[in-house]
């Protein structure tokens, strides 16, 4: 079967979206690697450092290889006018800021792009590991374990994610940035990933992108598509999970919800 030239082009340019994704991910990480390296800064000023260079050299990438697309970091003002543009680049410079202060290895870059709203393309370094997960060449998911391991926040988990795992009989790990726990989920270090406590478009659009590239399912909490560059930046919840958990997760969720 011939591909017709639209399509092909498409093609072309969606590897070269995800090979830029890649590139930035890795360059971003290398750099914050940098920073703690470094010994200069410590605390709350490394973070904010980390924060802050990071996200320049993101923006000075993009802005310099896909000029005609817009932006949306969450360290930087959100221009409203994104929303009419089809592709849209959502950022999180350093995901994990506490885990990066305290030098632990779950903190993570996030560089997607989303298009008419979608996670088109994603990557996530997870730079203390040496490892960047791209949605154009995501690993093969391992064999799951019984019981399940769900992911939960190291600092903050919910009382309905421990209502859940109670209820399907997972065993919670801990751990912490977003990033790092979704590619957790793609390594086949868990089963199930149930976010409720609050988030934003930043903190799940790339590692949403890796996920479903590897054939893992990711939603609303409610089994509502995930859908990017809306207006309002908030994303309070979130699944990512192997398909063979989906439905027992959602059917706990709205049990322990009612």
């Amino acid at each position: 079967m011939t591909m017709d030239f639209s399509a092909a082009e498409a093609a072309s340019r969606g590897k070269e979206d995800a090979a830029l994704a890649r590139r930035i991910a890795d360059n971003a990480g290398r750099l914050l690697l940098d920073l703690q390296n470094r010994g200069e800064l410590e605390g709350r000023a490394l973070c904010d450092a980390g924060d802050r260079e990071a996200n320049r050299l993101i923006l000075d990438m993009l802005h310099a290889e896909r000029p005609d697309d817009a932006i949306l970091s969450e360290e930087s003002a959100d221009d409203l006018s994104r929303v009419a543009r089809s592709r849209v680049w959502i950022v999180d410079p350093l995901d994990g800021t506490r885990e990066f202060g305290e030098r632990r290895d779950d903190w993570a870059v996030h560089i997607a792009l989303a298009i008419d709203g979608a996670p088109a393309i994603g990557a996530v370094a997870l730079p203390r590991l040496g490892l960047t997960l791209g949605s154009d060449a995501p690993p093969p998911l391992a064999a799951p374990q019984t019981p399940p391991r769900m992911l939960v926040s190291r600092t903050r988990a919910s009382k309905l994610c421990a209502d859940v795992a109670e209820r399907i009989g997972a065993v919670h790990v801990a751990m912490g940035s977003a990033g790092a726990k979704a590619m957790a989920v793609v390594r086949g270090e868990a089963e199930i990933y149930l976010h409720s406590g609050g988030q934003y478009q930043w903190d799940n659009c790339a590692p949403v992108a890796v996920a479903l590239a590897a054939g893992l399912h990711a939603s609303r909490i409610d089994g509502a598509p995930l859908r990017y560059n809306l207006p309002d930046t908030s994303l309070p919840d979130l699944l990512i999970c192997r398909r063979e958990w989906a439905a027992p997760v959602l059917d706990a969720v709205r049990n322990c919800m009612g």
